[in-house]
């Protein structure tokens, strides 16, 4: 869904700059050269088009790097010096911000970078699978099998809030499913907005190596480690130590690794975890 604040405000295209200056400690949105002042009405826009985005069915949303109004984060702030900061947030930004907090955002322009590309497909992904598993009538048995599912990529990513999601599932029984299903979608964004990490990816790896080196030979025992090892020291992307492992949880058909999201947690074309 494109969305151009700055066209639906009715600036047209081409049309003035705009930028954000600060006046008597409040944010403007001005035009640069004719000083015109478009704060009101991209104010107003801005919440009713973020209410209109909140009940679209998004998964994610992707804003425009240095943008006064779509500008996720560090916009060029000017103060009453014209003196600029990185310091500046979108207008529009913000209100989408607020009024979709766990939705999965990010700047086309951080998506160039490979570790935030895969956390961004990571999370949108993962939101639409809550969104599912939420969505109709659910028991704790039903979530409890989905938390086990996750276990391993919510590790890859904070080992602290999997736990707490942990405890949160245990005592699920009797809670309000609407306010248990609103508590665990949010911990567990929160969960993934953090960034997987190479020594957390080696030690799911290394988790996962303890359900299959039982059924392996000294040589491939020896493989795995290696290509382990060579993740962690950087020689080689994730994929790597990944594709092996996935070989031998089919060859020895480890259920509980077969069903776990950490090996597949977006679809293989878009390649995603052979940069990092």
């Amino acid at each position: 869904m494109p969305v151009c604040p700055e066209f639906e405000l009715g600036l047209g295209v081409p049309r003035e700059t705009l930028r954000l200056v600060q006046r008597d400690g409040a944010v403007r949105l001005v035009a640069r050269k004719s000083g015109t002042d478009h704060t009101d009405g991209m104010t107003a826009l801005a919440a009713k088009r973020s209410a209109e985005l909140a009940d679209a069915d998004l998964c994610g949303f992707i804003f425009k790097k240095d943008s006064p109004s779509c500008g996720l984060m560090r916009v060029r702030m000017y103060d009453a010096h014209g003196m600029p900061s990185k310091s500046g947030k979108g207008l529009f930004a913000v209100a989408m911000a607020a009024a979709c907090p766990q939705l999965p955002m990010e700047e086309e322009g951080r998506l160039h970078d490979p570790r935030l590309r895969e956390n961004f497909f990571e999370r949108l992904l993962a939101w639409r699978r809550l969104r599912a598993r939420f969505a109709g009538r659910f028991t704790v048995g039903d979530l409890v099998a989905f938390h086990s599912r996750e276990k391993l990529l919510l590790m890859a990513h904070s080992p602290k809030l999997y736990q707490e999601l942990g405890r949160m599932v245990a005592h699920a029984k009797g809670r309000p499913r609407a306010e248990l299903a609103a508590d665990y979608r949010r911990q567990f964004m929160e969960a993934l907005a953090t960034l997987a990490t190479t020594r957390r990816h080696v030690n799911v790896l290394q988790h996962m190596a303890g359900y299959v080196s039982k059924e392996l030979d000294s040589a491939s025992r020896a493989e795995l480690a290696g290509a382990i090892a060579d993740f962690r020291a950087g020689l080689v992307p994730l994929i790597v130590p990944l594709t092996l492992m996935r070989h031998h949880v089919r060859r020895f058909a480890v259920d509980y690794l077969a069903q776990q999201t950490y090996l597949d947690p977006h679809p293989k074309e878009l390649m995603l975890r052979n940069h990092v």
